[in-house]
């Protein structure tokens, strides 16, 4: 089975950006690494970044991971505000929907309100508090 998961880096938020994500996704989180767990005197992080996440994985349904990091210092600034990506959602129910859109919409930019389509599934857009773009979609006929 191919798998497609979702990678997102943050600039030192990514802790709190996942605790965002998993109080509407729940479960718990598969991994959650820092920098300064994997320091050594061959590979020394600064003071700064030994608390950063290195990586952080939440398992979302059966088989699928949003995972993500921050960036080291030395690597500079992810442009969080200029993401040109969107996160797809699919799910099976109009509530499952409307939960995940409330939760993870909160605190920031709604693009398109959820609403009936055109094309016939229950659709809405978003930019979340973080600067990630997200898309939801319910299409229980598909």
């Amino acid at each position: 089975m191919t798998r497609i998961n979702p990678y997102i880096h943050f600039n030192g938020n990514a802790e709190e950006a996942f605790t965002f994500y998993k109080a509407s996704f729940g479960g718990e989180f598969a991994a959650i690494n820092r920098y300064g767990d994997f320091a050594s005197p061959d590979h020394p992080k600064a003071e700064e970044d030994k608390k950063r996440i290195m990586h952080i994985a939440l398992p979302i349904g059966d088989h699928n991971l949003l995972m993500g990091s921050d960036t080291l210092s030395v690597m500079g600034r992810v442009n969080e505000k200029d993401n040109r990506n969107s996160i797809a959602i699919n799910v099976d129910s109009r509530d499952e929907a409307d939960r995940l859109f409330k939760g993870l919409s909160e605190g920031g930019k709604i693009e398109m309100p959820l609403a009936d389509s055109p094309w016939g599934s229950y659709f809405g857009m978003f930019t979340d508090k973080f600067g990630v773009q997200w898309m939801l979609d319910c299409n229980p006929n598909a």
